[in-house]
């Protein structure tokens, strides 16, 4: 027990000891760090002093750096740098010319010197000394615009003979805008261009305050004194207005035309819309009214000259009402609502006439072809030869020669009676294709082809053995194409002559049957010594078969063109009727001199309740 007591007294000790020796240590440290502070501040105090004499630290004056020096030094800074002062001017190039161009004002040629006023030692006693430490992170700068003195005139003179202030040498700004239409591209914002053209006002200004600072050099890019576009490429309005016109001009419509296209986009299309008051884009009608125009033109085949190659090898030239022919009206006013609309498309025209085919011939590969000179007919299906024959056609001495050009047969029908004054014929297969002109059985005839037709044809009718005309006619539609021509080198005197078992009489109407003999000469046809009348049968459609069942639509024919006449076929339309009656005028310059005014008699009846042959006022045998 009494050595634990004393050992805690002898530790009791040891710490009195560590208490006195910490308390001196600390007492050294603070003593040393007031001496450190009093050192500080007579020491600011003291280099305080020579700021009454200097210029504090950081301090510059018209861009020279006065830190630490007195106004002597300054002045001798100032007058050195008037002598020999020359101001390089920094300036934008313009168009290919992208480099800085320079430019030099010399301080000679202002009268540039200095004037000392007393303002530097107004600057200096103006300084608080004892607030120099404050200055050695604060800049001070000043402009003293009396200390460094030029003439303004000539400086005035000098800055208005820069190359940049030549409105010859320089370029103004431009405004950005929407681009007039790019191909592939559309419309869009053209950035705007800044130019090189100074701003009189501001470059005198940045040129002013460069040589009272004694500068060597002036960027007139940095001091802002170019003039600027008023719109940017950010501007929203330019940027709604592009949208607004490739949104116009973004409808694509690619006309089909068999294997051939027409594309109507916006290169074309651009041109046809303008604002109006409201500025929202309008459409020009006229413009679209002249594309299709234009469309007709290229396409339509119409009355228009076709060379064809004929089965004799040689080429042949056809015209006629035959062929397409766009709707001109109808096709503008769909296509105008479509460029309204804005929904891009494939589409075929609106004909109001077509035909087999848009590719090689528009007639396709079935169709009669009747060589005028041979006297001699074939008959095509699908590209395949169905049959062919000779035949008699018009009596030429008569001036009743069968009128060439491409047809479409008009319609078909079983057991009409041609009529003409005179005389009433009739036949078992009438097939007109040109106004009263058409083809048909001819039984009281013993022969075909060779030169018959010279001086004893028919009154413009193709005549045909009966077997021929019987295939023709349970092989051939409304609509199809027929072509005639005249083919020099291709004449033959041979003819084919029919079995008299297969010969019969023609009757007139209402009068003793005219037997028709066949003589050594020439042919005779009973009663055919008078002019006749064509038109098709009363109350009859040019595309209606009569007396038979309706025949289907010929090759090129669509649903709608067909409607409630389901035998219509290429090159015949709804209103064929009347363009039959009334032929256009090409048809009617075609057509014998000697053919009377149309005549309409009274119409057969049905096929299931017709007791006598159809009657057809027109071209008879």
């Amino acid at each position: 027990m009494d050595q634990e007591n004393e050992k805690n007294a002898e530790t009791e000790k040891v710490r009195g000891r560590s208490r006195k020796k910490g308390s001196g240590t600390a007492i050294k440290i603070a003593a040393a760090v007031a001496v450190i502070l009093a050192i500080g501040v007579v020491g600011y105090m003291v280099w305080a002093q020579r700021y009454q004499n200097v210029f504090f630290p950081n301090t510059t004056i018209n861009g020279l750096d006065a830190s630490g020096q007195t106004v002597d030094q300054v002045k001798e800074q100032i007058v050195a740098g008037i002598n020999g002062y020359v101001l390089t001017l920094e300036e934008r190039g313009s168009g290919e010319v992208s480099a800085v161009i320079e430019e030099r004002i010399l301080g000679a040629d202002i009268d540039l010197h200095p004037e000392f006023d007393g303002s530097l030692e107004t600057l200096l006693y103006a300084q608080e000394p004892y607030a120099w430490g404050t200055h050695l992170w604060k800049r001070q700068e000043y402009t003293i615009e009396t200390m460094v003195v030029y003439d303004g005139e000539k400086l005035d003179t000098i800055i208005g003979e820069l190359a940049c202030m030549d409105p010859q040498q320089t370029e103004e700004p431009v405004d950005a805008y929407v681009s007039d239409y790019i191909d592939g591209v559309g419309y869009e914002v053209v950035d705007e261009e800044y130019g090189n053209t100074p701003d009189r006002e501001r470059l005198t200004e940045a040129v002013t305050a460069a040589i009272c600072n004694l500068a060597a050099r002036l960027s007139l890019d940095e001091s802002d004194v170019y003039t600027k576009p008023s719109v940017t490429a950010e501007d929203e309005t330019l940027k709604a207005t592009a949208e607004k016109w490739n949104r116009v001009t973004a409808t694509v419509v690619t006309y089909l035309f068999g294997s051939t296209e027409e594309v109507l986009d916006g290169s074309t299309t651009h041109d046809w819309f303008a604002e109006d008051d409201q500025g929202i884009p309008q459409l020009d009608t006229a413009c679209v009214e002249e594309y299709v125009k234009a469309l007709a033109e290229k396409y339509d085949t119409v009355y228009t000259e076709r060379t064809i190659q004929t089965t004799y090898g040689s080429e042949a030239t056809v015209n006629g009402p035959y062929g397409w022919k766009i709707d001109q009206s109808v096709e503008a006013a769909a296509l105008a609502e479509i460029l309204i609309s804005g929904e891009s498309q494939e589409r075929e025209p609106v004909y109001s006439q077509t035909a087999a085919s848009h590719d090689g011939y528009d007639f396709g590969d079935t169709y009669v072809e009747i060589n005028l000179s041979a006297q001699h007919l074939y008959y095509y299906v699908d590209g395949s030869l169905l049959l062919e024959s000779d035949f008699v056609s018009g009596n030429e001495s008569r001036n009743m020669g069968t009128p060439t050009g491409i047809y479409p047969l008009t319609y078909k029908q079983r057991n009409a009676t041609l009529r003409g004054e005179g005389y009433a014929t009739p036949v078992s297969y009438w097939m007109p294709f040109n106004r009263g002109v058409g083809m048909h059985d001819a039984s009281w005839r013993g022969s075909f082809g060779g030169n018959i037709y010279k001086t004893n044809g028919s009154h413009g009718c193709i005549n045909l053995p009966s077997s021929v005309a019987k295939t023709i006619y349970e092989n051939i539609s409304a609509g199809t194409p027929v072509l005639v021509y005249k083919l020099s080198g291709t004449e033959s005197t041979e003819r084919t002559t029919v079995p008299a078992s297969s010969r019969t009489t023609s009757a007139a109407a209402e009068t003793t049957a005219a037997v028709v003999e066949e003589t050594t000469a020439e042919e005779t046809l009973p009663a055919e010594t008078e002019e006749e009348t064509i038109a098709g049968p009363a109350g009859v459609s040019p595309v209606q078969e009569v007396g038979s069942p309706t025949v289907s639509g010929g090759p090129g024919v669509t649903q709608a063109e067909t409607s409630s006449q389901e035998n219509e076929g290429p090159g015949v339309t709804q209103a064929s009727e009347e363009t039959v009656a009334a032929a256009p005028e090409e048809t009617a310059a075609a057509a014998p001199e000697n053919v009377a005014p149309v005549e309409v008699p009274a119409g057969p009846g049905s096929a299931s309740t017709q007791e006598e042959p159809a009657s057809v006022v027109g071209p008879g045998a």
